[in-house]
This record gives structure tokens, sequence and C-alpha cells, in this order.
């Protein structure tokens, strides 16, 4: 109510106020073609590929998109990797590295031809290690740079063993985007508003198939589902909430489920987790590539990554306060962050409003 009260919107926002355009990028013989949506932006200077985390979309660099492109001449292409976003594969649920990494230098060199800009990769989370994979595996050899986003073998092989938890603990279904968007940001899941407001709708599907064919219009009823954290309740409709004698709230999940659910049920990959994230601090160390590594807080450092940061292999940035999306949250930091890195390796130069600056 408090957000109301005080005018905060979680309205859902274009993606056309952020890149120049979207485009479905056809890859593979006709007959068994696979089409992966894709978002580009500016026409001139080295090409950043952006990759993002396991269950986001291209999306979710639409805000980092616009802070980059007022600090640096540069090109963007963000993809929806498969299984993610409005992309459309025969093999959805086919997560392995070997195949992501395969993707990602398909549809540069569909958009591109055969002898692309100068590449910088850039990865957030899964997209990271797929950045990694790409970028050792040589697969784009205009690649010059790679950029790794918050993730780290240690601390991502230590996250996985509660990740299934992390993903029964969200809502399985919103009655609107607008709860959504709502509900990524006071979980923090999303903590800038304006990312949340344009990105989440690359995380989340309405249901049009089974319901809205079987069932009639008034038994498909939208109705929010519930997250508590804390004492807090999120998108909490108060009709589901009753109190109990002891003056508690006892929330029950009312059925039928919401319209939206998840676009990707990130918990049937499990059997990829470990092949995302197992030996990439190694093969980081091994690109010889000029490498950054941004992150949300130190205690993220693994071991092999501590000495080859001490030994100048990389350059690194802690940016917080931030959770694990990184580039959502502080977008102008990352920016920053990345305008420098192009600039110290003249991969770039500064964007014209700058340079009048």
């Amino acid at each position: 109510e408090w957000d109301r009260i005080i005018g905060r919107n979680y309205s859902a926002v274009s993606w056309r106020q952020y890149f120049d355009q979207s485009e479905d990028i056809p890859v593979g013989p006709s007959e068994t073609r696979d089409v992966f949506r894709v978002y580009r932006n500016g026409t001139d200077g080295p090409l950043l590929v952006l990759l993002h985390g396991g269950g986001h979309s291209a999306l979710s660099w639409a805000v980092f998109t616009t802070a980059i492109a007022s600090r640096v001449t540069c090109r963007v292409l963000a993809m929806d990797l498969r299984g993610h976003g409005s992309t459309q594969v025969r093999q959805s649920d086919d997560l392995s590295t070997q195949t992501m990494s395969r993707d990602v230098a398909n549809v540069v060199r569909a958009c591109y031809g055969e002898a692309p800009p100068p590449i910088v990769l850039v990865g957030h989370s899964m997209g990271g290690a797929i950045a990694v994979h790409t970028a050792s595996s040589m697969l784009l050899p205009t690649t010059v740079g790679l950029v790794v986003i918050d993730v780290v073998e240690g601390s991502a092989m230590e996250m996985l063993h509660s990740m299934q938890n992390f993903l029964k603990g969200r809502p399985r279904s919103f009655e609107s985007i607008a709860h959504a968007i709502e509900w990524s940001v006071k979980s923090g899941q999303i903590r800038n508003r304006e990312s949340a407001r344009v990105s989440m709708v690359g995380q989340i599907k309405r249901h049009v198939e089974v319901e809205d064919v079987v069932e009639s219009p008034e038994q498909a009823v939208p109705v929010s589902d519930v997250v508590v954290e804390g004492n807090e309740e999120i998108c909490v409709d108060p009709s589901y909430v009753s109190d109990k004698p002891d003056g508690t709230s006892e929330v029950s999940i009312p059925e039928p489920e919401g319209v939206y659910s998840w676009r990707i049920d990130l918990s049937k990959a499990e059997k990829y987790w470990d092949g995302w994230f197992r030996g990439i601090s190694n093969l980081f160390l091994g690109c010889n590539l000029p490498k950054l590594l941004l992150l949300a807080g130190v205690d993220r450092l693994d071991r092999d990554l501590t000495i080859g940061q001490m030994q100048g292999k990389f350059m690194m940035q802690v940016l917080p306060p931030s959770g694990h999306a990184v580039h959502e949250d502080t977008p102008d930091k990352v920016a920053d962050a990345l305008a420098s890195f192009l600039f110290r390796h003249k991969f770039a130069e500064a964007s014209r409003g700058q340079r009048t600056r």
C-alpha cells in the first residue's frame, strides 16, 4: 500500500527505450532451424556480446546498454540464450556449456558474417561461464577481451548446494507482470526498479495453452502467488491471508495458479549446473586476453583467482552495494568499470557526447 501512496510504479517498460532493434536470428539448416532473439544497439566500435545469467534474458542488459552507450562508442548484441526469453530452439533443455558456447558463435556469425568486429565477451553468472568457455575454445577469433560479472568457481560451486531451495522459495506464479516486477524488487532479486520494469518481462510467460482452451473464463481467475520474506509479505492479496487466534498471519496459497509463471524451470537444468562452473577459474586465467572480473563482494574470490589477481593476470573491481545481478542493480558503476577497461586497452573511444564534454 505504501508503494501506491508514494506513487512507486511497477508497470512494465518496453525494450525500445534501451535498444535500437530486436531481431529473431535463424541458425542452422532450414528444416531444423533454431531462432535466437537478439537486441542490438550502436553501429560503430567494438562489439559487446552480452550473455545473461540463468533464468534471466537479454533484457537484463537494457539499462546497462543505455549506460555504456553514453560513455563508449560501441555496438551491443544481447541475446536470449537457448531455453530462455523469446529464443525458440528444438532442444531447449540442452543447456550444456558446449552447446550454448556454439550458439553464441553461431548467432554472432549470423549477424556479422565470418569477420565480425573486434568482440568483447561480457557475461553474468551462467552467461559469464559461457563467455569463458566461448573465449577459451576460441570459437570467435576476433575476440579481444573478456568480462565476467559475479561468477567465481569456488563460490558458485558452493552455491549450487542451496540452489534448489532458492528456486523452491520463489513464487510459482504471479497474477500480473506488475506483481512479478514488484516481487523481484522487494525480494532483492533485482534491486533497481528501472531495470526490473524492463527485464522481468523476459523471465516470465503468460499461460495461454491449456487453460485458455480447456477452462471457461469463470474458472481461469487470475490470482497471485505468495512469498514471505522475514515478516514481510510480498505480492500477497489480502483475501488469501487469514489471521490466526495468536495474532500471526496464515498464508494460504490459492488455486488455480496465477496467469504468469517462469519461462524456464531452472530446477530441471540441475545436471548442467556443475558443468557451467567447474574449472572456470583456471579457464578464465588461461584465456590469453585482457580480462576484467566484476564482483558484488570480495568474499566471492576463490584461491586460484586470488593468486591470479595478486599476479596481475586480470583487472578486478568489487562493486557494492549490489546483489548478484550487479549489472542490473548498479548499471552505471558497471558501465564505468567496463568503459575504463575498454579505454585502457584501446578497444574503444569515448562516445561523442563524452568527447565534447
